[in-house]
């Protein structure tokens, strides 16, 4: 008979991979991917042709596209304590607010795919963090801006992950969750910065189409968002660990 701890902790892995695609998938969006050369080029002080032609110059980028990754993710990690703290707090309530959650989260996802628009979840709003490229500290600096001032734009896979979040009701758990996502956003940001000439050709096939990656986005939320209304996340935590028997090692 499997362990309901085990259970519980094996419960958290299908939150987790989906933080990691939707961070990959803000990566993609429409208001992150087109800017990402301009903006390592920028925090590591170089223009947008050294970094593809030296290789100096893309490990200048990287360095600061690290410090950059880790501003950011301090932003989706305060974010992840704050909401799961929420959810703690909730926590009587915690039935009624993971269907809520879940409603919220088939709206974002249609907005993506398209059914209706979000006026204000098409704009960004961009932090002027001054003129800090070139420096290891101000790369860090531009990250703590990234989060900020795309967090507008990047709102309905964002919000679904905080969502998730606040619906594990633990402040280590919810927080994983936001590191998951910071993980899957950032991880990009810093292979662009080291094979910049190889994969700008995928970047550009990526750009060709946003429409596809906005659907699949909008999609994978609606989907998240009427398995959390039905429950289905515990449900496929079980089909996990029967399928996978070793997950139940976790925890």
């Amino acid at each position: 008979m499997l362990d309901t701890a085990l259970i519980f902790d094996a419960a958290l892995l299908p939150a987790m991979l989906i933080a990691m695609l939707a961070g990959i998938l803000s990566f993609l969006s429409p208001c992150v991917l087109p800017v990402v050369p301009p903006y390592l080029a920028y925090m590591g002080g170089v223009s947008v042709s050294e970094m593809e032609e030296t290789s100096a110059a893309r490990k200048r980028v990287f360095v600061s596209a690290v410090f950059f990754v880790l501003g950011l993710s301090t932003i989706f990690l305060l974010l992840g304590l704050a909401f799961s703290t929420m959810g703690r707090m909730l926590l009587q309530a915690q039935d009624w607010f993971i269907v809520v959650s879940g409603a919220m989260i088939m709206i974002l996802g249609a907005h993506f795919i398209g059914v209706y628009r979000i006026g204000f979840l098409d704009r960004e709003l961009r932090v002027d963090a001054g003129d800090k490229g070139g420096s290891a500290f101000g790369a860090y600096l531009l990250g703590l801006a990234f989060a900020f001032g795309w967090t507008p734009c990047l709102g309905p896979i964002l919000g679904a992950i905080l969502s998730l979040a606040a619906s594990e009701a633990d402040v280590g758990r919810g927080t994983v969750l936001l590191a998951v996502y910071a993980f899957g956003l950032g991880i990009p940001f810093l292979l662009v910065a080291a094979f910049f000439p190889r994969l700008k050709g995928v970047m550009g096939y990526m750009k060709r189409r946003m429409e596809r990656i906005e659907k699949i986005s909008g999609l994978l939320l609606w989907t998240v968002g009427l398995m959390m209304m039905t429950g289905q996340f515990a449900a496929f935590s079980f089909w996990l660990l029967e399928r996978f028997p070793a997950l139940a090692l976790i925890g």
